[in-house]
């Protein structure tokens, strides 16, 4: 059963066996058969992840390298959460639009993973998102349109996958905490499979924004008894502030 708790986290601010050598086959213990987990192929990322509860994007060994106009953003935003969170929050989630990537990342909802020929699909529980990351060898469209998921493809490097996303609108933030962007905006993310763990080890690249190129990682939990569940944002959001007005005559 999962248990988490969905209207607090969103809106109150997401062996190995060794055997004889003197043994017989006849009297020799069965190896024990391996998990699905640890069977399952290592470029098999199909399942329901779990996200977990974090808030936002760690640069490695510093912080995130803003420019001038990074600065700027970053002081305009006015988080829910974090160091400098708010109760006059103008988080463009906390409006119902949508978290864009990575953002989505940081709400504590599972995702579902598909694999079909030619594409990894990406079903997100929150407001039930889907991102289509193309892996047939297309290229970014020369007349991109920037919209709030961006235009994902990727490509295999061993059992690491390789997404190249570009053609974000600006209408987002990166993570919870109010890192801003730009149209600019370039993510290369890595993923691998450790088992039961999902690696995505993001690079984040816009030179309006930030002054070099810098990293973060994410890692998802393997949930195989889960199932997503529907949750719709505006519903959820109308009927909590409904819920104020009642009890805490907001």
């Amino acid at each position: 059963m999962r248990n988490r708790s969905i209207m607090i986290a969103i809106l109150l601010p997401l062996a190995s066996i060794g055997l004889s050598s003197s043994l017989s086959a006849q009297n020799a213990a069965p190896p024990k058969a391996p998990s699905a987990s640890a069977a399952a192929p290592a470029r098999d990322f199909s399942g329901v992840w779990d996200i977990g509860n974090a808030n936002g994007l760690t640069a490695r060994g510093a912080e995130a390298p803003l420019t001038e106009w990074g600065k700027q953003q970053m002081a305009t935003n006015k988080p829910p959460r974090g160091d400098n969170q708010t109760t006059a929050s103008n988080d463009p989630v906390d409006q119902c639009f949508p978290p864009g990537i990575p953002r989505l990342y940081y709400h504590p909802f599972p995702m579902e993973i598909l694999q079909v020929p030619g594409r990894v699909v990406m079903v997100f529980e929150y407001d039930h998102f889907v991102r289509f990351i193309y892996t047939d060898g297309r290229k970014h469209p020369d007349d991109l349109v920037s919209t709030w998921m961006g235009d994902a493809i990727g490509h295999w490097e061993g059992d690491t996958l390789v997404v190249d996303t570009i053609g974000f609108n600006d209408k987002t933030w990166l993570d919870r905490l109010g890192h801003p962007h730009s149209e600019d905006l370039h993510l290369v993310e890595r993923f691998h499979r450790d088992n039961d763990k999902l690696i995505d080890d993001i690079t984040i690249d816009d030179p309006k924004a930030y002054t070099k190129s810098w990293t973060a990682q994410r890692t998802f939990q393997l949930k195989p008894k889960w199932t997503l569940a529907e949750f719709i944002c505006a519903d959820t959001y109308l009927n909590f502030n409904d819920f104020q007005k009642k009890t805490l005559g907001k």
